[in-house]
C-alpha cells in the first residue's frame, strides 16, 4: 500500500502561481508512475500531468503546457505540481495518485485540495 497526502491548494486570482505538494509513504518502491488529476463537479476526472517515479519522464494534458511543471524529489518520497499563469478553468480539485509498476492503472489517491482561481 501507498499513502497520499496532499498539500498546498487555496484561492489565488488569475495568473498567480502555486505549487501542490504530495507526501507519499508506504511501499514507495514499487511505484512506477505518479500524476496529478483534477475534478470539476459533473465532469470526469482528468489526468493533468504525470512522471515516470524511477525516469522522471514527464507528459502534460494540451491544457496546462507550458504552465505546469510536474517533478518528483525522490529521496524526500514526494511529488510537486508547480502550477504558473493560474486561468478561472483551472479550479478544481486537485488528486495526487500513483501506480505500480506493473498495473496501467492509477490505484492510490490521495484525499484532494482544491484550487479555486478567481478572475
Amino acid at each position: 500500500q501507498v499513502q497520499l497526502v496532499e498539500s498546498g491548494g487555496g484561492l489565488v486570482q488569475a495568473g498567480d502561481s502555486l505549487r501542490l505538494s504530495c507526501a507519499a509513504s508506504g511501499r514507495t518502491s514499487s511505484v512506477g508512475s505518479m500524476g496529478w488529476f483534477r475534478q470539476v463537479p459533473g465532469k470526469e476526472r482528468e489526468l493533468v500531468a504525470r512522471i515516470s517515479w524511477n525516469l522522471g519522464s514527464t507528459s502534460y494534458v494540451d491544457s496546462v503546457k507550458g504552465r505546469f511543471t510536474i517533478s518528483r524529489d525522490y529521496a524526500k518520497n514526494t511529488l510537486y505540481l508547480q502550477m504558473d499563469n493560474l486561468k478561472p478553468e483551472d479550479t478544481a480539485v486537485y488528486y495526487c495518485s500513483a501506480r505500480r509498476a506493473s498495473r496501467t492503472e492509477y490505484e492510490y489517491w490521495g484525499q484532494g485540495t482544491q484550487v479555486t482561481v478567481s478572475l
